[in-house]
């Protein structure tokens, strides 16, 4: 079966409303470290910072008129590479080849062995495993491996910790506010912080924490020391990606906590440096950023041989997560990433056929494929250049 064609679209899905009793969650409102936020005018982690994007979808079409749909991060940029790109490198080609498909747009050019250019691969990478398994008639999980458990336990990362665990939910990671500029008393606050998440938790429930690339190593080591006596599960993303020295320095001095990251690195490349120079203790690669599901699958292996756990960044969330998850055995558990308001049912912003979270709990679909049940009407072509204004607020 031969790849008929690659195409960006957008999936125009009905927005959720919120019912009478929400309020506005902590993704609304919560103020977050990430790198640039250390200047006063980027003060919150959403979609109003200037340059941010929203995903593209990716369909992947085969000569007998099934498709896949896959997704990637970056959006616009992503979009470019993907149908002026990628899209001619593997048109014609065998449906089912995904390793060479894969293979060939890492050869194709040096600018594609990370960044953007990876996250692209990611979208096309997905909605070929999505083709394959609708295709043989099989859920991608059966695939890869099929199930090694019954479900997949989740841990829920959000401020509204009340709520989760209203939700059933007993493992949480927490956000981080503070910056390595801000010192002593950013630390003092922090602790407060972490303090009363714990106190509401209990003493039992898994917290952890996530800087977001916000720390240096100096802060780094002195705020684990300081929040030794809360007992995180482990300390999440502290520098950024690019600094493998700081992530060595600190995993060999912090022996009481798991140091974690993967978030931000690009491609199996990027994971096999952490994972030998024994700087990380759990991978946390991004699907839809790292170059899909085959990318993930190859870190997975190279993590699993070192005895290093993976658990990617929002696995619970999405549909490629979720398959990965029920499939890997050396893969514990899934982020649920709390995205929409309190009193709002967790999977109100998820696309049909994704499933939604239960008591701390997900089992994806067993429909073929990724089990996606996008209605044909809700796929449109994706218009590069009003994509391109409505990220930068020129509609």
């Amino acid at each position: 079966m031969k790849i008929k064609n690659v195409r960006c679209i957008q999936i125009d899905m009905p927005p959720a409303k919120p019912g009478p009793d929400t309020r506005p969650g902590w993704n609304s409102h919560t103020a977050r470290s990430q790198p640039i936020a250390r200047y006063p005018e980027f003060t919150r982690s959403d979609d109003s910072r200037p340059g941010t994007t929203s995903h593209v979808w990716v369909q992947v079409t085969a000569e007998d008129g099934t498709y896949g749909i896959g997704s990637s991060a970056h959006g616009e940029m992503a979009a470019s590479l993907i149908d002026y790109y990628i899209a001619p490198l593997i048109e014609g080609r065998d449906a089912f080849a995904i390793e060479l498909a894969n293979d060939l747009i890492w050869r194709s050019h040096d600018g594609f062995q990370g960044g953007i250019a990876t996250a692209a691969q990611s979208g096309v990478d997905l909605a070929l495993w999505d083709l394959k398994g609708k295709l043989l008639d099989r859920p991608v999980y059966e695939l890869i491996g099929g199930p090694s458990r019954c479900e997949i336990e989740l841990y829920a990362t959000g401020d509204d910790l009340e709520w989760m665990m209203e939700l059933g939910f007993s493992r949480f990671k927490i956000s981080n506010p503070f910056y390595y500029e801000e010192g002593s008393e950013g630390l003092a606050k922090l602790e407060q912080h972490v303090a009363r998440s714990r106190e509401i938790v209990g003493d039992k429930a898994e917290l952890m924490l996530n800087p977001v690339m916000s720390f240096n190593g100096d802060w780094a080591l002195r705020v684990a020391e300081r929040l030794r006596p809360y007992r995180l599960r482990w300390f999440e993303e502290p520098f950024v990606a690019s600094d493998l020295a700081a992530h060595i320095d600190l995993k060999r001095a912090m022996t009481w906590t798991a140091l974690a990251t993967g978030e931000h690195h690009y491609g199996r490349k990027a994971f096999q440096q952490l994972i030998s120079a024994r700087a990380v203790d759990i991978v946390q690669p991004d699907i839809e950023f790292t170059g899909g599901l085959s990318e993930t699958l190859k870190i997975y292996t190279y993590a699993e041989a070192a005895g290093v756990e993976t658990i990617p960044h929002k696995g619970g969330n999405s549909a490629w997560g979720q398959h990965f998850g029920l499939a890997m055995p050396e893969s514990t558990m899934a982020e649920w990433f709390m995205d929409t308001d309190i009193g709002q049912p967790p999977g109100d912003l998820l696309p049909p056929g994704v499933s939604s979270p239960v008591d701390g709990v997900v089992r994806p679909s067993d429909a073929p494929g990724f089990g996606l049940e996008i209605p044909e009407t809700w796929i449109k072509p994706w218009e590069h250049a009003k994509q391109q204004r409505m990220v930068y607020g020129m509609a």
